[in-house]
């Protein structure tokens, strides 16, 4: 059976969009710094009702350290998603292309122990992987 040439063209168009949409927003983290006062983004939620780091806090930090090939600062932002990301993806991969699912019930248990771990590890007094803030 050929595919259905108006969802192949559906796809192609979602994943250029989505490509698109990506380049853009590396390309304004990469230019603007999010270390500085007036960087246009929301500052993380969950930091600002308790004060507690959430796994994510420094990922724009870390993200524009890395585009400016400063890695020692992009650990301190936040070494988890620096390393759990790409192992993450290289999962996926190897799953799908394996056949297999990508996120099974074992993989979403280490992920939910490992999120939970570094948040309560950042959020030890003296951690010293913690991301830089504007606001405290």
């Amino acid at each position: 059976m050929a595919p259905n040439t108006g969802t192949s063209r559906t796809r192609r168009y979602s994943t250029l969009g989505a490509g698109a949409a990506l380049a853009g927003a590396l390309t304004y983290i990469g230019l603007a710094d999010p270390h500085r006062p007036g960087f246009l983004f929301p500052p993380c939620p969950f930091h600002a009702m308790t004060g507690l780091y959430c796994p994510g806090c420094g990922g724009l930090r870390m993200t524009h350290d890395l585009l400016h090939g400063d890695l020692a600062a992009a650990v301190v932002d936040n070494a988890f998603l620096l390393v759990g990301l790409p192992l993450l993806l290289a999962w996926v991969v190897i799953r799908t292309r394996t056949g297999k699912p990508a996120l099974n019930t074992p993989a979403l248990i280490v992920i939910f122990v490992s999120v939970a771990t570094w948040t309560i590890a950042r959020n030890l007094p003296g951690f010293p992987l913690v991301p830089t803030l504007l606001d405290g």
